[in-house]
């Protein structure tokens, strides 16, 4: 790997996909192994931790990593990390379980897809990671819900994925690191920008990417498609969005559009940390940071998810956040801006947010020009069945 590139976080870039023979004997004690069932967010992590997104992360956490992401957003070697990657089972599940023993993991369908060697089996304090990780003890925040509503019970230690199957709806766009990282040095690109959303770009997002833009070599425009809220705008219908957005109104020798398949946590500021440390493992060295970065309700500041940054040096991160205010329509100057660009009063600003252009397509209206780019917001009218 050149050293052109940002180094992953840690210094080098985990790999735990099964090898053609550790496969061959997995599959060989497929009928004998402990099972365990994974949920969505547990199988798109186990997928993160082998393809090297999760780096320095090699399976799920044992306790003193826990702990210390939970308490401090640092793994027991002082590296930042703001998000636990834990595998949650029952007390019935983990009761038989023996330390040091291969446990099956299985996919929700039960499909055998991974094997964990078990190092450690622990309880923890739900309470304690509701408050720390999303600021909240509240059951009705989502990311909380799924802490409440998992087992008591941590099952650690490194894992294998059996195999990296093809996307079933985006093939084209599934760019793991290694293969994001080799691209970028095709292309000579030394700095990049990453951006997470979940949303279709509307034309606030477009202004603060093409900002960001204007001060890196390109873009990695990396939408997440794994677990999200089921108010969220579907992937296929956001990923035709990006598509007409790259066509039409960026150089398309300038963007690189893949899917990010991590499970959204809805972690708010510590998510910001989480998806900045994982971009730069796909090889960006910068990440931008908006307004409420993976922000639920109103849990969280507007700007927390930027603030949270303060708390690391900026070597210890090693991607540079790129933070921007609040973009909107400015009538005034008949252009985006933020408050740090516009003189207008608020009148004279049209605010746009994922919610706002939701809400209007869910009323059967289509979001006007200084909302939405017009071939984005036909699309998405289509799909939501509005005319």
């Amino acid at each position: 790997m050149s050293t052109d590139l940002i180094a992953p976080h840690g210094g080098e870039l985990i790999n735990r996909l099964a090898t053609a023979q550790e496969k061959q004997d997995f599959l060989a004690q497929a009928d004998s192994l402990p099972r365990v069932q994974l949920d969505e967010r547990a199988t798109s992590d186990l997928v993160m931790i082998a393809i090297g997104g999760f780096s320095p992360i090699n399976g799920f956490m044992g306790q003193n990593d826990y702990l210390g992401v939970v308490k401090e957003m640092r793994l027991a070697n002082n590296l930042p990390w703001s998000v636990p990657i834990t595998l949650s089972v029952t007390s019935a599940v983990a009761a038989p379980l023996e330390i040091g023993s291969l446990v099956r993991l299985d996919d929700p369908d039960g499909k055998f897809i991974g094997v964990l060697q078990l190092t450690e089996k622990y309880t923890y304090d739900k309470q304690l990671e509701a408050e720390n990780v999303y600021r909240t003890d509240e059951e009705k925040h989502p990311g909380v819900k799924v802490v409440y509503d998992q087992g008591e019970i941590n099952l650690a230690g490194p894992v294998w994925l059996l195999e990296r199957s093809e996307h079933p709806q985006f093939p084209k766009y599934q760019i793991d690191p290694a293969a994001s990282r080799a691209m970028f040095q095709e292309k000579g690109w030394k700095t990049i920008v990453g951006f997470q959303t979940r949303n279709p770009i509307h034309r606030a997002h477009e202004y603060i990417i093409k900002c960001a833009l204007e001060i890196v070599d390109g873009l990695f425009l990396h939408p997440l498609v794994g677990a999200t809220k089921s108010d969220d705008i579907p992937a296929d219908v956001r990923m035709r969005c990006y598509e007409i957005m790259i066509e039409n109104y960026f150089p398309q020798d300038r963007v690189i559009l893949a899917i990010n398949p991590s499970a959204m946590r809805y972690a708010g500021p510590r998510e910001a940390i989480f998806h900045a440390l994982i971009r730069k493992n796909y090889g960006c060295t910068h990440f931008i940071v908006g307004r409420d970065h993976a922000g639920v309700g109103d849990y969280y500041g507007t700007y927390d998810a930027q603030e949270i940054f303060g708390e690391f040096t900026p070597q210890e991160l090693g991607i540079i956040p790129l933070k921007f205010e609040h973009a909107f329509y400015c009538t005034l100057t008949e252009q985006m801006a933020t408050a740090k660009t516009s003189p207008a009063n608020k009148d004279e600003r049209i605010h746009l947010s994922g919610t706002k252009v939701r809400a209007m397509l869910r009323e059967g209206k289509t979001p006007p020009p200084q909302f939405s780019r017009p071939k984005v917001a036909q699309e998405l009218a289509r799909a939501m069945k509005v005319n």
